[in-house]
């Protein structure tokens, strides 16, 4: 039997992370619970398995740099499909940008040191880069997660030979 290398598992992780963030939603579950976090875990888990089967494997030289490339291999595409999906899944669902505005301007409202004008003008920047703040916040914190994680299993299984 061939071995998954990293790439495909990081599309087989992308995949579960994107099919657990479609059950969580379906199943209605508040976008600040504590089961949402179920998704870093199997983010985690998916380098971790990446990491986990280099150690086992004879390219393995324990280095540093190697474990950290299988790990980057794999958490890149992860990110990229967590990417897509934020943006097609938020294209799909434009009333979560509505939520957004309201609760925005409510904010602008409450602090009291705009004035209409400006709560105006910062709605409608906030409608124009909405799509745009969301990905790009999804991919510094998708490759930053990945990056940590990755860092510190390749120090564990290089301890671990």
């Amino acid at each position: 039997m061939q071995q998954l290398n990293a790439t495909k598992k990081g599309a087989i992780t992308g995949a579960v992370m994107i099919g657990l963030s479609l059950l969580l939603f379906y199943a209605k579950q508040p976008f600040d619970s504590p089961v949402q976090y179920l998704v870093y875990v199997v983010y985690a888990a998916g380098i971790i398995w990446t990491l986990y089967g280099f150690s086992r494997s004879e390219e393995n030289t324990n280095k540093f740099a190697a474990f950290f490339l299988q790990g980057f291999k794999c958490f890149i595409i992860i990110t990229l499909l967590m990417v897509i999906f934020t943006y097609v899944f938020n294209k799909m669902h434009p009333e979560f940008k509505e939520e957004m505005v309201k609760a925005y301007n409510a904010e602008l409202v409450k602090k009291g040191n705009s004035t209409p004008a400006e709560i105006a003008e910062n709605i409608k920047k906030m409608n124009q880069y909405y799509l745009t703040m969301l990905v790009s916040g999804a991919i510094f914190g998708y490759l930053l997660i990945g990056g940590a994680i990755t860092a510190a299993s390749s120090l564990l299984f290089m301890k671990r030979k």
